[in-house]
């Protein structure tokens, strides 16, 4: 799968990069209520909070996201680097997020899509998105696709 690498300094610098934009854009756009920091290269941005595997704290990180309806479409692609982001790890171990879009914050249940579900979804996040296709690219894992979806209701 991975026809090119990204560069090496690309690979090296990249994670430390992705973790001090996203902790400044995140306070930019909780103080701004997505106003400043809700778009990165003209691409909606929402905040996803996940709940930490082995801290149980939340965490909050920036993503370029697909709106499909109610449902909210993200990309675990980590600028096609060989590890799957933090926030994936987390969502698997409790897929209960809040995703917030401007100054809408909604409580969302997350999951990973399966193969006949990506391949519907990638051709149409590749359309809004080219560089995901580039990261796929650079990677041997399957960059992964969730779904976020309105969490049930409880009932009363």
């Amino acid at each position: 799968m991975s026809s090119k690498r990204p560069p090496l300094v690309f690979s090296l610098l990249a994670p430390r990069l992705v973790k001090w934009y996203s902790k400044v854009n995140v306070a930019i756009y909780r103080a701004t209520d997505g106003r400043v920091g809700g778009r990165e290269l003209g691409l909606p941005v929402c905040l996803l909070t996940t709940t930490g595997r082995k801290s149980a704290l939340p965490r909050t990180s920036a993503l370029v996201f697909m709106s499909d309806g109610e449902r909210v479409v993200l990309v675990a692609a980590q600028g096609g680097l060989p590890n799957h982001p933090l926030w994936l790890l987390n969502l698997r171990a409790d897929p209960e997020v809040q995703i917030q879009i401007g100054d809408n914050i909604r409580t969302m249940h997350a999951r990973i899509v399966d193969d006949a579900e990506r391949t519907h979804l990638w051709p149409r996040l590749i359309a809004m998105n080219p560089r995901w296709a580039k990261f796929q690219s650079w990677t041997d894992r399957v960059i992964p696709v969730v779904v976020c979806e309105p969490a049930p209701r409880a009932s009363s």
